[in-house]
């Protein structure tokens, strides 16, 4: 059998060929559509493809100064997966964030896969946002800016805008978030940690085939997800659990004591 193997002919392209080919290449995003109407998660970030690091920057300075990809993702609540990605260049209004490409995160979407709510920071609180997710039939879940005034109530989207300024204004802006779920957002910022850990800049040096490099970034993070994902459980409701107390006060009252006994203790160590 091994004889069989080595006398095959087995041709591997060099790396121009690949990268001459990767130009064309089309990835495919490995995406589950949720079971239920989607959330949508929305947030941007920046990939470094030329310039200096942070050290020699620091140290002796820039020589050119460095370029940058804004990649905004598109992310669902339930399953974890990113459904969507974009890339631009530098032209893209700088402070926005990736609220222009909104729309076309959202045109990316199924249109039989129902959109329930998409939420994002403060960069989405845009007409032209607000105006997007109006069309798909979804519910804004982007907190208004601290200097949002109300829009015209001719324009799509603006009357629930209005109604959430003025419960912020009135109720205060912790309130509202809380009340809305705005602390969802955490988990497309977790997953912008993990893209980023593929790299913190691209390879290619062309426009289309860092495209194509990010696509497949984002196909590996969805595979990763589909294989498993922790369940995160509170530590008292843990406790609780294994000593049969149930849900208690005490219960949570005896899991501080151990968290704070163990801190002691490492203190104590680290100081001998």
């Amino acid at each position: 059998m091994a004889e069989s193997v080595l006398r095959l002919d087995w041709r591997v392209p060099d790396f121009s060929t690949v990268c001459r080919r990767q130009k064309t290449l089309r990835a495919q995003l490995p995406y589950r559509a949720s079971t239920t109407a989607l959330d949508l998660l929305a947030d941007s970030t920046g990939i470094k493809f030329l310039g200096e690091g942070a050290w020699k920057r620091k140290k002796h300075g820039a020589e050119y100064r460095r370029q940058w990809r804004k990649v905004p993702l598109g992310m669902d609540v339930h399953t974890l997966e990113i459904g969507a990605i974009e890339v631009t260049d530098d032209s893209v209004e700088d402070g926005a964030g990736g609220a222009p490409m909104l729309p076309e995160l959202l045109a990316q979407i199924p249109p039989d896969e129902a959109v329930a709510s998409v939420s994002g920071d403060g960069a989405y609180d845009t007409k032209a946002c607000h105006a997007a997710i109006v069309q798909r039939g979804a519910q804004a879940g982007t907190p208004p800016r601290k200097n949002g005034k109300p829009g015209k109530a001719t324009l799509m989207g603006a009357s629930v805008r209005n109604e959430v300024l003025k419960a912020c204004h009135r109720l205060g802006y912790a309130i509202w978030k809380k009340w809305g779920g705005d602390h969802r957002r955490s988990l497309v910022e977790t997953k912008m940690h993990g893209f980023k850990c593929l790299g913190e800049c691209v390879m290619a040096r062309t426009f289309e085939c860092q495209v194509v490099e990010l696509h497949v970034r984002v196909a590996l993070l969805n595979r990763f997800t589909q294989l498993g994902r922790p369940t995160t459980v509170p530590v008292a409701a843990m406790a609780s659990l294994r000593l049969g107390l149930g849900s208690s006060r005490c219960a949570f009252d005896l899991c501080n004591k151990v968290a704070w006994q163990i801190a002691r203790l490492a203190k104590t160590i680290r100081n001998l």
